[in-house]
């Protein structure tokens, strides 16, 4: 029962309505026993967004596509990790005082680790909020870099910082790798489904192939890669790991994962 006593957090993004955080957020605020409630909010303007998180005493804040490098300026502090990054996608309310983390970085290597990711060659696609996560996440590692985007000042921008190498998307064509990671939306239900972020003809037996995406499950560019022979990893897997260490930084309690997973499994669809 919500009451004047329960806290309150949120995510902030836009789009905002395929976000499964209130699902894993909730479930695991009631698992641990906390009178708390998270909802979704898609704000038009992030500078008006912080206001509301601070004048309504919001414990607690996803920030999701496309607001993670923008929040920045109007928090009142930033970890370190982050700030490197460029990218926020949790806020903590520390008594009024909103400092920004990035949970994406850990969250997103730790389901590459048992594939190897020193001297491997990894494409990241997309030098966005998720992008610079992935990207700095996979240099700590000591991966080779190769990041491909849209934007090509953002994309080389980002290569720079990683010690790694751009390429336009008009010559992903010469792209040779070990690992192909999806940091954009291309791919989420329900605009984007049948598009394909990396070309097919370019996945062979033995890539790992990732997708940040998570609705659907099983993503046009998964589904394909798994037809060749590549080994998959789901965007359920980050999307999890970085729920559980937003959970732990408003809480100081670990999560239980698998019934995070399991309840989003319940909802979302799983083919393209």
């Amino acid at each position: 029962m919500i009451t004047a006593a329960t806290d309150l957090y949120c995510v902030l993004g836009s789009p905002v309505s395929h976000s499964q955080s209130p699902l894993v957020h909730n479930i695991s605020f009631r698992k641990n026993k906390i009178d708390a409630v998270y909802l979704a909010f898609e704000p038009m303007n992030i500078e008006t967004a912080v206001m509301s998180l601070r004048s309504l005493g919001i414990k607690g804040a996803s920030v999701t596509i496309p607001f993670k490098e923008t929040i920045i300026p109007y928090l009142d502090a930033v970890d370190p990790l982050a700030l490197k990054i460029g990218a926020v996608n949790t806020v903590v309310n520390r008594s009024g005082r909103l400092v920004g983390y990035n949970t994406d970085s850990d969250a997103a290597v730790a389901p590459l680790i048992a594939h190897g990711i020193q001297d491997k060659t990894i494409c990241i696609i997309g030098a966005g909020g998720a992008g610079k996560a992935v990207a700095h996440g996979i240099a700590k590692q000591g991966g080779k870099i190769i990041i491909t985007n849209r934007s090509r000042s953002k994309g080389a921008a980002l290569a720079a910082q990683v010690n790694g190498q751009f390429i336009c998307l008009d010559q992903m064509d010469t792209i040779d790798v070990d690992v192909v990671i999806n940091t954009t939306s291309c791919g989420m239900h329900p605009l984007q489904v049948a598009e394909l972020p990396f070309p097919a003809h370019n996945l062979n037996q033995g890539m790992v192939v990732m997708d940040v995406v998570y609705t659907p499950l099983n993503t046009r560019l998964l589904s394909i890669a798994r037809e060749k022979g590549c080994t998959i990893i789901d965007g359920l897997s980050m999307f999890v790991a970085q729920a559980a260490a937003q959970f732990e930084l408003w809480t100081g309690l670990s999560p239980d994962t698998q019934a995070m997973r399991e309840v989003v499994l319940e909802k979302i669809p799983l083919k393209r």
